[in-house]
């Protein structure tokens, strides 16, 4: 057996993405025997001793058929009220679904914003893990019917990355409707376009080959799932994209068999606190360095000081998390600021013995602390 393959089959937790083109009669309604076969399939590895977190599409094209609708609506209100309909009959399938196999689901609805906030995130960590201890299967989803920007920007695979960083997964399973990744752009007509196997998720190869976006019913497509293989891989986690149309996947999966594209990952997982920070989609300001601080933070490990910030954007409170870049605008790292706004201002390009003077007190002498701060 391939190595990487039998790490994926040993790892112990997953989280497993369905995409709405394998859950849904192509976009009018659930298909219940799909969904039927993919909890047989979560039920089998549950019982082999697995966690699993299910990260499920389908409830806007479920709502957009129970409202019949023909066409997928522009109108973010009606996304958000199809997404809400929708969820009802998600839902209600895999847990009607589950229970046959003496499973329960969990219904766990979440916003990029419950991933930014510390404790939000911590609260919702903690809660799913108990879930997994109590070998209940978390069924997640974006809470469209809140999130303005998830629905116009977001999308699944993005959430599925972020839950596997929240709960320390193992394993990151994409399930799709193409077999995985190919050496060549899927729009080139060659003949002999073969399946890769394994690769880096870092590798500059994928930005070439990933493809366009998704089709009228889904809001991604290889180019985010790629994106979210390499979330994914900060974390230490490997992804596989698999297609989901393939007979007991996930059990085939389980057992080592080579099917899909595997990315992993090349560095050593972070922890948990410089986990939360560098998944963060949203950062509060922006901080310019010159390249001394660039210097220092990049290749030498160490905390970033007053005097080498150069501009600063944004408007942040202490604690929030900032972006640092470089003088040609290039994001290099990030962390959790010490000051505000307007505080950052008063004492960039100064050195730390001067924060005192100019402010008329001290927090922390240095802007960012190097256990704060993730270099991207």
């Amino acid at each position: 057996m391939n190595p990487k393959r039998q790490q994926v089959s040993q790892s112990k937790r997953w989280v497993v993405k369905v995409g709405s083109s394998l859950v849904t009669k192509n976009g009018r309604g659930l298909n219940l025997d799909a969904i039927a076969k993919f909890a047989a399939q979560l039920a089998n590895l549950v019982d082999t001793g697995k966690e699993v977190i299910l990260v499920s599409s389908g409830a806007i094209a479920e709502g957009m058929n129970r409202l019949a609708w023909d066409k997928r609506p522009h109108a973010v209100y009606e996304l958000q009220a199809a997404a809400a309909v929708g969820q009802m009959g998600l839902i209600q399938a895999y847990e009607s679904c589950l229970q046959k196999h003496s499973l329960h689901s969990a219904q766990v609805l979440l916003t990029h914003e419950d991933l930014q906030d510390r404790k939000r995130y911590l609260n919702a960590r903690t809660t799913l893990r108990k879930l997994l201890r109590l070998k209940v299967i978390p069924v997640v989803n974006e809470n469209d019917t809140v999130s303005t920007d998830e629905i116009k920007f977001g999308d699944n695979d993005t959430l599925a990355a972020l839950v596997s960083n929240l709960v320390e997964a193992d394993t990151l399973i994409i399930l799709t409707d193409q077999l995985g990744i190919y050496e060549q752009p899927p729009d080139d007509e060659k003949l002999n376009n073969k399946l890769i196997d394994e690769i880096s998720a870092n590798d500059a190869l994928l930005d070439e080959i990933a493809g366009p976006s998704a089709g009228e019913l889904g809001r991604g497509g290889m180019v985010t799932k790629v994106s979210a293989a390499r979330l994914a891989a900060r974390a230490g986690a490997t992804t596989i994209i698999a297609s989901g149309k393939t007979d007991n996947i996930l059990i085939e999966l389980a057992h080592g068999k080579q099917h899909g594209s595997l990315l992993y990952p090349e560095n050593q997982p972070l922890v948990a606190r410089k986990q939360w920070i560098a998944n963060q989609l949203y950062t509060q300001g922006e901080l310019t360095l010159d390249d001394g601080a660039c210097e220092v933070l990049c290749k030498q490990g160490k905390s970033l000081l007053s005097i080498g910030v150069k501009s600063v954007a944004g408007n942040f409170d202490r604690g929030e998390v900032v972006s640092c870049v470089n003088l040609a605008g290039v994001e290099i790292a990030r962390g959790l600021v010490n000051y505000n706004t307007h505080e950052t201002k008063q004492i960039m390009g100064k050195v730390s013995k001067d924060i005192e003077k100019i402010l008329g007190y001290v927090e922390e002498p240095e802007l960012i602390h190097r256990d704060n701060l993730v270099v991207l």
